[in-house]
């Protein structure tokens, strides 16, 4: 039985919900669940019982919340006092959690920091690409997670780490919506809401310089989370977003014979003496995070 599958049944038994579990632990709903299914096994009985709406503990799973959250605690505290007796600095990496990303990327890098550097803690940072540049290059994080196309000062690298697909989104009931894709046609005239320029200026000008010239782009613009809110609003624009925005009330259709492919990277100060983000980068550096490409 390992610690993090204790700290996923905390999540899980305090969300009361694998999803929003899923996303408060920045790992795949699936993978959770698969876990705990595992947990569950090497404990010899059942732990949560799942409904259609969420899920309850049942009386087992009580007693091992408890003992979950004190045997977490404990260990936590055997790391610092150690690591204070032996006048040692407490391992951190702090990583940039970019807006709208997908959660699997920063839980594989979170990983991948405990499996180069044990013990070590990662501590979030949230931020639009521009926040991340900023918070880098102020020293306030060490390593982050930006959209590209993006120019980097001389002093800070990059690495490619995974793409997506993005699609238009667009309410259930916008006269589009009963197409399986759509061409860059269907969008001419149609307003477009999208993320403020300001929050990644470089990816922001190219999504739109592939829509083309037909697409309005709306007076409104909004963060990622706040895109399908919009949509509900203003029924007859559109967004753009990844299949994983889609919800029963706004919709995801791909553009045919013209994806828009969004590419995330990570990047780091060259400078940078924390030895966590040195055990991440020396060869073969992240490599072991940029094989996770999907594309949706």
């Amino acid at each position: 039985m390992e610690l993090r599958q204790m700290r996923y049944f905390v999540g899980v038994a305090e969300e009361l919900h694998f999803g929003k579990a899923a996303e408060r632990l920045y790992i795949s709903t699936p993978t959770l669940s698969q876990q705990i299914k595992q947990l569950e096994r090497e404990v010899g009985t059942t732990l949560l019982i799942r409904h259609s709406r969420g899920v309850e503990l049942t009386p087992a799973g009580r007693v091992f919340l408890a003992r979950a959250r004190e045997t977490i605690q404990a260990a936590g505290l055997a790391l610092k006092d150690t690591r204070r007796a032996a006048g040692l600095d407490e391992p951190v990496l702090r990583l940039g959690l970019l807006n709208g990303i997908p959660g699997w990327l920063p839980a594989a890098l979170e990983q991948l920091a405990t499996e180069r550097f044990p013990n070590s803690t990662v501590t979030l940072e949230a931020g639009t690409t521009t926040d991340q540049l900023r918070m880098l290059t102020a020293g306030e994080i060490d390593l982050g997670l930006v959209r590209t196309p993006l120019t980097l000062p001389p002093a800070i690298t990059s690495e490619h780490l995974a793409a997506e697909e993005l699609g238009v989104l667009l309410t259930a009931t916008h006269p589009l919506a009963a197409r399986p894709e759509l061409t860059l046609d269907d969008l001419t005239g149609l307003e477009l809401i999208w993320i403020p320029r300001a929050a990644a200026p470089e990816f922001h000008d190219d999504m739109l310089s592939r829509l083309g010239p037909g697409v309005q782009l709306s007076e409104i613009s909004m963060s990622h989370s706040q895109l399908r809110s919009a949509l509900l609003v203003r029924r007859s624009a559109i967004s753009l977003g990844s299949r994983r925005a889609a919800t029963p009330d706004v919709v995801w259709r791909p553009i045919e014979g013209r994806p828009l492919i969004a590419r995330y990277a990570a990047i780091w100060r060259t400078d940078s003496n924390n030895p966590v983000l040195q055990a991440m980068t020396v060869s073969p550096g992240l490599t072991i995070v940029s094989q996770q490409v999907v594309v949706d």
